[in-house]
């Protein structure tokens, strides 16, 4: 059996003809830019059950050809860039361990509908899920206490939220330009709104 733990920088990257990759249990750590510009990968497979603790910033950036992946229930941190631009479908093993989705982690994904965020997540970084302009549906967990900077920017097709009651603070330009936007519900607990965070939400 493999004693693989890290998965390193640059470790596939530009490798343009590679397709499948699976991943081995024994891993706990992709690091940055280790699937960088794998423009033919579609599957990406972590053997169960998965150690892996930590997806690095830019892991999975310019993969174009990946539209699906399953996030194993063992990863804590989804960093900076990590799947900009990619994927369609998102999944996450139930009893996620998730607590931070980065900057930019799923920038982008222009053909993203939907997503079901982890109820152990605490944090949602700044242009988390920016221009995703096909995401229609997304489930904030009560576990929220923070939704960064241009979070969900330009998710145009975004018709209505809730922001539960963990939520202390929105921040600025959080859900600017979400045009199909017609109903928000933000509880009592907010105690700050960043500048501009439903500027454009025309139909609001």
């Amino acid at each position: 059996p493999s004693n693989l733990d890290c998965i390193g920088n640059n470790a596939f990257y530009n490798c343009t003809s590679l397709t499948k990759i699976t991943i081995p249990s024994s891993v706990t750590v992709i690091e940055e830019f280790a699937f960088d510009e794998c423009s033919s990968l579609t599957n990406v497979i972590f053997e169960s059950p998965s150690s892996l603790d930590s997806i690095g910033e830019n892991a999975f950036y310019g993969c174009t050809s990946l539209t699906q992946i399953t996030i194993p229930s063992s990863v804590t941190v989804i960093k900076e860039f990590a799947f900009d631009e990619c994927l369609s479908n998102v999944i996450f093993e139930s009893l996620s361990s998730l607590d931070s989705i980065g900057e930019n982690a799923f920038y982008g994904c222009t053909s993203l509908t939907q997503i079901t965020i982890p109820s152990s997540v605490n944090s949602i970084g700044n242009n988390a899920f920016g221009d995703c302009t096909s995401l229609t549906q997304i489930t904030i967990p009560s576990s929220l206490t923070s939704i960064g900077n241009s979070a969900f920017y330009g998710c145009s097709s975004l018709t209505q939220i809730a922001i539960p009651s963990s939520v202390t603070s929105i921040g600025i330009c959080a859900f600017s330009l979400c045009s199909s936007l017609t109903q928000i519900i933000i509880s009592s607990s907010v105690t700050s709104i960043g500048n501009n965070a439903f500027k454009r939400c025309s139909s609001l």
